[in-house]
């Protein structure tokens, strides 16, 4: 995937009580089918000693841009997870809403998907099989994707917990415990659900039991009306947004984080 044209602004080291048991962990935000930026991102991590970063994946790699399926086939590649020193995929409200709507009772969450743009991601499966009508099933998805990516799609993680820092999509409900809340079932969606929270969660200014957040969903402008925050981009109350706008803004944010410190990775579109 070329990445021709691409440009990423790389922000200076900032401090944050962030403890990651030493690891270095290279975290990318809402993609939302941008996969040059996606592509810029990886080939610029590829220089930074990815032998000994771990790769996390924040969700939504698909629907509204222009090709979700070029963004899940990076994703996906099996030389990410030979490349780094492991690959952690979570899942988005947006894969989640997509596994459930091909499960064997999914039209409650297809019908949610359509009203947050459900239908570009079929419509471009459809183009891809050539079957403009077809309704979408995990056969649909599996001859447009790929055998490789639906079994990663089989196979996200809610969040992952290392040393005093979560990484989740949506973010933690203040009002619940974060164990509890972060077992919320997969088949669960909306609301205060992790892959679904934001204002009960970005309005907060009191903390999380110690623990810091690294999160995407709410892309800024909307960030900017439920935190108050003029940059979303900065560790601020105890959690971190790496929801660059994608498909919106044309920029894919992603951040290097370490113990003590981060910087942002933000990759834009050709103008």
């Amino acid at each position: 995937m070329g990445t021709e044209g691409f440009t990423i602004v790389q922000s200076d080291w900032r401090e944050a009580p962030i403890r990651l048991d030493g690891q270095s962990i290279l975290a990318i935000g809402d993609v939302h089918g941008c996969h040059g930026q996606l592509a810029a991102l990886l080939e610029r991590f590829s220089a930074l000693a990815p032998d000994r970063a771990r790769l996390i994946f924040l969700g939504d790699l698909i629907c509204r841009g222009p090709s979700s399926l070029a963004a899940l086939a990076l994703w996906a590649e099996p030389s990410l997870d030979a490349r780094f020193a492991h690959v952690d995929r979570l899942s988005g409200n947006h894969e989640q809403l997509l596994m459930l709507s091909v499960g064997s009772d999914g039209r409650a969450a297809f019908d949610k998907w359509v009203t947050i743009d459900g239908m570009t991601f079929v419509d471009e499966l459809r183009r891809k099989t050539g079957r403009s009508d077809a309704p979408l099933t995990r056969n649909l998805l599996l001859e447009a994707a790929g055998q490789t990516v639906v079994d990663r799609l089989d196979h996200l993680r809610s969040h992952m917990w290392i040393g005093n820092t979560i990484f989740v999509h949506g973010g933690l409900d203040p009002a619940a415990d974060p164990a509890t809340h972060l077992a919320a079932p997969f088949r669960q969606f909306g609301g205060n659900h992790w892959a679904w929270i934001n204002q009960p969660f970005l309005a907060w200014r009191g903390g999380f039991n110690g623990l810091m957040v690294i999160h995407g969903h709410t892309p800024p402008a909307k960030h900017r009306e439920m935190s108050g925050y003029p940059d979303p981009h900065v560790f601020q109350h105890d959690r971190l947004s790496l929801d660059g706008g994608s498909a919106v803004t044309g920029i894919v944010a992603a951040a290097q984080i370490e113990d003590g410190r981060y910087r942002l990775f933000m990759a834009h579109a050709p103008m």
